[in-house]
């Protein structure tokens, strides 16, 4: 390479790193930290593993420890057609493997309004592409995320750079840069596919059980004043103290009949579902956890008393469930933002894990007691034997109660394992068991969740269960083969439940001015945003109608609609800044639908901007109004009825 080439490799680098430092200013100083050199080994090089070189077409490719990550003929063709096998869609780009940015930048020009994630292992790879192309448009113009370097394999960084922006990502792949680093990439994708199927399940069970989780808060709200946070039990277990964590899967069933000497090993964590086969078995849990705000879930705990047992909940669930008879009962932090205005303002409770199981947030309060030893029984996550739970569970006694000559038990049975699109997964005794994609995504929560937690040491009796990076396979004899420990485990617990109710009665009266005013103020910024709302949505409505009727007009008449619109315009950007102060803009949004949802039935064209601009502000206010005026209802006892 010539003194020359050396030089234009030097302007571009410069001026790549000064629209760097401008739009991503955290991103250039983690480069210029990490060591900007040019490729190719000159002047300390990169790394004698990359290599920018001449193609045919006159543009730069790229060679990675002697492999072409672009054609080696033509890249900017490559990068297009890669662009073009994008389907339409409004989500970010989410580009596994930059490379030189051929068919990340053809997506960008590709899909002008489509933000771009940049999810790249060597970042000596992006030092290449600064230093090669002009990627000063591509910077500037775009809304862009980079996840580099560890961060990429990183269930939070993934998370962080997905919730930037809105709309389900589409994944555009650089299939050699992945085949030279294959698990880490491989990592990667699987963080980026279970978000996106995480928040497939979220966005549809939002639409099918909002109003309920709604009711359930407003019903329960006072138990956010009158019951203390799992927070007050945090570290209460030395390290080296067992804790047996029952889920709900079939192979409960194996160790039911070694439940009460197990019991006397380790304090016993169960999950509502599981509670009823620890009663049978004689052995009441020292914890039970209910977190699912459906009724049938309410069910787990019909003729299941457990007068001994601590009972973890979280705020919205079905409020019958609140009225079982318990030893004790805490909360654990509200999913949901009406759960959490009222919360963070009387007493915060301290937040559990959840990955849309009961049993991933049970894992994590018994993480959060301060054990070291965690020993899980039911927690398959499969479908061993093709059995879906336990015997006796209630699926199962509610299948065989419900069956009928059209409709067998054993109908119901094949759905549950049909309709989640089940497949075959390696099995944590080796092999393969059969789960499905539901099932799945919580796996990858305990891994992600597991790799965050070292130092805690997971042991699974399910060996027939699907095999999760982090827990070892084990045999109940282990945990048998230690000292008894019961009399030690009652005295700790009690010590500890009358130390967290101490703390907890001392600040009663403090709580209950707090929750008075918590409430008044939710009441009264709702009733706020419902009127701004209404107000909103009529001046959008009569505006496009204004539109709309005049139709097009000559040159008087469209400055004349512009100055009208122009007013109306600024009264809703009024509006909306309102809103966006208001403290509980994030309540009156929950039930909000989706952009996309609003923008079906929209006019088009290009002479119906101004329209579309306007019906759909009307849409999206008169939605608005509408959820905070559904939860007014709920607080004032009306929405009894509403679905």
């Amino acid at each position: 390479m010539g003194k020359g080439k050396n030089l234009a490799e030097k302007t571009i680098r410069e001026e790549n790193m000064l629209v760097l430092r401008k739009h991503f200013p955290d991103l250039a100083a983690y480069l210029e930290k990490a060591g900007m050199r040019p490729p190719n080994g000159e002047a300390g090089g990169l790394s004698d593993d990359i290599a920018v070189v001449d193609t045919a077409a006159g543009v730069p490719s790229l060679v990675v420890s002697g492999k072409y990550i672009h054609s080696p003929r033509d890249p900017v063709r490559e990068g297009a057609r890669a662009a073009e096998a994008l389907p339409e869609g409004d989500g970010p780009i989410a580009a596994l493997g930059f490379g030189l940015g051929y068919a990340v930048i053809a997506a960008a020009e590709r899909f002008p309004q489509r933000p771009v994630i940049i999810v790249e292992r060597r970042v000596s790879i992006l030092h290449a592409a600064l230093g090669t192309r002009d990627l000063r448009q591509f910077l500037s113009s775009r809304r862009a995320a980079f996840i580099l370097g560890n961060a990429g394999d990183s269930e939070p960084a993934m998370g962080a750079a997905l919730r930037l922006f809105e709309g389900k990502p589409e994944i555009l792949r650089n299939r050699a840069l992945m085949a030279l680093d294959e698990e880490w990439f491989g990592k990667a994708e699987k963080q980026l596919k279970f978000h996106i199927s995480k928040d497939d399940v979220n966005r549809n069970t939002l639409k099918k059980f909002g109003k309920r989780w709604v009711r359930n808060l407003a019903a329960n709200m006072e138990t956010i004043r009158d019951i203390p946070g799992v927070e007050l039990l945090a570290s209460c277990l030395p390290p080296e103290m067992p804790v047996l964590l029952a889920a709900a899967g079939p192979s409960l069933d194996e160790i039911a009949p070694l439940l009460p000497r197990l019991a006397e090993r380790a304090v016993v964590v169960a999950v509502d579902t599981a509670l009823s086969l620890l009663l049978r078995a004689g052995t009441p849990p020292d914890f039970v956890l209910a977190v699912d705000p459906q009724f049938w879930n309410a069910r787990h705990l019909d003729r299941a008393p457990s007068p001994a047992s601590c009972f973890i909940a979280e705020s919205a669930v079905y409020p019958s469930v609140m009225r079982h008879s318990f030893a004790r009962a805490f909360l654990c932090s509200s999913l949901f933002p009406l759960g959490k205005f009222i919360e963070n303002r009387v007493d915060p409770k301290g937040a559990l894990g959840t990955g849309g199981s009961v049993a991933t947030t049970a894992w994590d309060f018994a993480r959060i007691l301060g054990t070291e030893s965690l020993w899980l029984a039911g927690l398959d996550l499969s479908f061993p034997s093709l059995k879906t739970h336990f015997k006796g569970a209630l699926f199962e006694e509610r299948a065989l109660a419900l069956s009928g000559r059209l409709f067998p038990a054993e109908t119901r049975s094949f759905h549950a394992l049909r309709d989640g699109f089940p497949f075959f997964a390696p099995a944590l005794s080796g092999g393969a068991v059969l789960t499905d994609r539901r099932l799945s995504l919580y796996a990858v929560w305990f891994e992600n969740r597991i790799g965050m937690y070292p130092r805690l040491k997971n042991r699974s009796f399910s060996l027939d269960g699907i095999a999760i990076p982090g827990i070892i396979p084990a045999k109940p004899e282990e945990l048998l083969a230690l000292p008894p420990r019961r009399r030690e485990i009652n005295g700790l617990l009690a010590e500890t439940f009358a130390r967290a109710e101490t703390a907890f009665e001392s600040q009663e009266a403090v709580r209950n001015a707090r929750y008075g005013e918590a409430r008044r103020g939710l009441l009264a910024g709702l009733e706020k945003i419902r009127a701004l709302a209404e107000k909103a949505a009529a001046l959008a409505e009569k505006a496009r109608a204004r539109e709309k009727q005049q139709g097009p007009a000559g040159r008087a008449g469209e400055r004349r609609v512009s100055e009208e619109t122009a007013r109306v315009l600024g009264e809703l950007e009024k509006a909306n800044r309102e809103i966006t102060r208001s403290e509980v803009k994030d309540v009156a949004g929950f039930l909000f639908p989706s952009i996309g949802e609003l923008e079906d039935g929209l006019e088009g064209g290009p002479d119906s901007e101004t329209k579309r601009h306007l019906e759909l502000s009307a849409k999206f206010y008169r939605a608005l109004a509408g959820t905070a005026d559904y939860h007014l209802k709920v607080f004032s006892g009306l929405a009894r009825n509403l679905t």
